[in-house]
């Protein structure tokens, strides 16, 4: 049986891509919201990264209740960085107060 080709995700530096979403803290204001984002913007591009795209979803309804608040901040980033700069990143927005709940997830290139 003839083995699938794995396709390269990675560009010349190393770097894949990545989508990330937050839900953040629905009582904070905007501007902790936006302090929140900028610490995510930083450490992409202190570790060699670069971000292509931040949108703000602004407060959502949860499906079910989340350190219980039943409405979140939504926002969504892509960008691209080094695979071992995945673990840093999401350490530090497991220890965020302001982070209700985050997912990392690496976008595969058809």
């Amino acid at each position: 049986m003839a083995e699938k080709e794995e396709t390269k995700v990675e560009d010349d530096n190393g770097l894949r891509n990545y989508e990330l979403v937050l839900i953040i803290n629905p009582e904070v204001t905007d501007e902790v919201v936006e302090a929140t984002v900028e610490g995510v913007n930083k450490l992409v591009t202190e570790s060699g990264g670069a971000i292509s795209d931040v949108e703000r979803w602004g407060k959502r309804k949860l499906a079910y209740p989340l350190k219980h608040f039943m409405e979140g901040n939504y926002v969504l980033a892509r960008f691209k960085m080094e695979p071992v700069s995945g673990k840093k990143l999401e350490a530090n927005l497991r220890i965020s107060e302001d982070v209700l709940r985050h997912l990392l997830i690496r976008l595969d290139e058809v």
